[in-house]
């Protein structure tokens, strides 16, 4: 993960991807997601600005991860209601 300092976004694929989502939201900055779908990849971007996709080699088969990392990196933050979201995590990131 000390590459992500320099990165916009990263995408991390285990067994079943708990275990590497929880460690990545240790680091600051972060705000990784377990992904399973494409409709999860879009709004874990648009709804909580995810900087890090998180995907499981066991219950997620090749083409589904393909087109979850297509839609993941295609997705952008809508901002609006979902900003305060983003900002209230923040604030608990800087306590």
């Amino acid at each position: 993960l000390g590459c992500l300092k320099e990165s916009t976004y990263g995408i991390l694929v285990c067994y079943t991807g708990i275990g590497m989502s929880i460690t990545a939201n240790k680091f600051k900055g972060i705000r990784a997601s377990l992904v399973g779908s494409v409709e999860d990849a879009i709004l874990t971007k648009e709804h909580n600005d995810s900087n890090v996709l998180c995907l499981s080699a066991k219950n997620t088969n090749k083409d589904l991860t393909l087109e979850i990392v297509d839609a993941y990196l295609k997705a952008e933050f809508t901002h609006g209601r979902h900003e305060r979201r983003v900002n209230k995590i923040l604030e608990i990131e800087n306590e």
